[in-house]
């Protein structure tokens, strides 16, 4: 196993509104529909698998009786690169247009003085999300110094 090459097929998610967490994702991200469905019919457990261009990206569950609690063992956070900063500006702008909840105020570096960079934010359930470029953010300054941005937000 250690040659082959590993990587992330998709990320599932628990969420307490699934028709929330669809609107959510598909509006910042431009994410697909590529499946819904229902089991254990009357109980609301429903889910969707969402991507684009036809792969799956991410999974949601609506089976989370609360919002995601930091404190608990689990999932930290979920990060999404993009290529270009000017594409984490623009999904900026629409997580503002829909009231998004930020940790940090705009695009800011991963550390001070590195190129990557991108904006830290909450989903309607409080899942901590990060979009990033790999550059763009030079000359930002970071603002946690003596961790990485992204590690306690």
């Amino acid at each position: 196993m250690a040659s082959a090459k590993l990587r992330t097929g998709h990320v599932g998610l628990n969420v307490t509104d699934i028709d929330r967490s669809i609107a959510f994702y598909t509006r910042v991200f431009g994410f697909e529909v590529l499946r819904e469905g229902a089991a254990d019919a009357g109980e609301g457990r429903r889910f969707a698998f969402l991507g684009r261009d036809g792969e799956l990206a991410v999974t949601l569950w609506q089976q989370a009786g609360g919002p995601y609690d930091g404190d608990r063992s689990g999932l930290h956070h979920l990060a999404f690169e993009v290529d270009r900063i000017e594409d984490v500006r623009a999904a900026e702008a629409v997580l503002r247009s829909i009231g998004a909840d930020f940790h940090y105020e705009g695009v800011v570096p991963h550390g001070q003085g590195t190129p990557s960079g991108g904006v830290f934010f909450h989903d309607p359930d409080g899942i901590r999300l990060e979009l990033f470029a790999p550059s763009g953010a030079e000359g930002l300054a970071a603002p946690v110094v003596e961790a990485p941005t992204c590690g306690f937000f």
